[in-house]
């Protein structure tokens, strides 16, 4: 498979409350801890639950919501961790996404590689429900810590795309 995301299964820290899902998940993980791998073109890629994911968050969620509409035809989304860094040019085709990456920064420091493999083609259903794995196992992780958010927008709208039908 060409994009995939094993979301692992990280230790939890106790949290009580937080700014919003991004400062929560950056409490809840420890350092230490199993990461989440995204396969990209058959090159794993190491996503740090407390470092990386919480910067992902506040352009992921907009984008999995903005590639399911079927109006969606194209955007570009930069992710900006210091060791998850890259961006993607996104365009629909039909039932498919096709992606055209730039590598500046991943963990290992092999973007070469990546950027060798910068192409990648894969099925809209099959994106979203990769990167859902990764956000059912945080929504699960801060539900059973009961975290009290001062802002919830992006805990509830993680919750509608883990609910809604594809």
């Amino acid at each position: 498979m060409g994009f995939c995301v094993q979301p692992g299964c990280p230790e939890v820290l106790k949290v009580e409350s937080a700014e919003d899902m991004a400062d929560a998940v950056g409490q809840l993980y420890p350092l230490e801890t199993e990461h989440a791998v995204l396969v990209w073109n058959r090159v794993p890629v190491l996503l740090e639950y407390r470092y990386d994911i919480p910067v992902l968050l506040d352009d992921l969620v907009p984008l999995l919501e903005e590639v399911r509409r079927p109006e969606f035809s194209e955007t570009r989304v930069y992710w900006g961790s210091d060791t998850f860094s890259a961006e993607w040019q996104i365009r629909r085709d039909g039932a498919l996404l096709d992606i055209h990456s730039r590598w500046m920064a991943v963990s290992g420091g092999y973007e070469f590689l990546l950027n060798d493999r910068s192409q990648l083609t894969v099925e809209i259903n099959s994106f979203v429900a990769e990167w859902l794995k990764v956000l059912r196992r945080i929504t699960y992780d801060l539900g059973a810590q009961t975290v009290h958010f001062e802002d919830d927008d992006l805990v509830v709208r993680v919750k509608a795309l883990l609910t809604s039908p594809h």
